[in-house]
């Protein structure tokens, strides 16, 4: 259509953003929060 020029790489870049929020979500958020748990358990260990 007239407008397609324009919305190909703003479609690009939403999906892109649902990708990577759907990566974060499922994958770097839940491997932050069990480091983050391992770290707070190891000087408990130590003593």
């Amino acid at each position: 259509g007239a407008g397609a020029e324009v919305q190909r790489p703003l479609a690009t870049v939403v999906i892109g953003g649902i990708l990577s929020s759907t990566a974060l979500t499922l994958l770097v958020l839940p491997a932050l929060y069990q480091w983050a748990h391992r770290r707070e358990e190891e000087p408990e260990k130590q003593k």
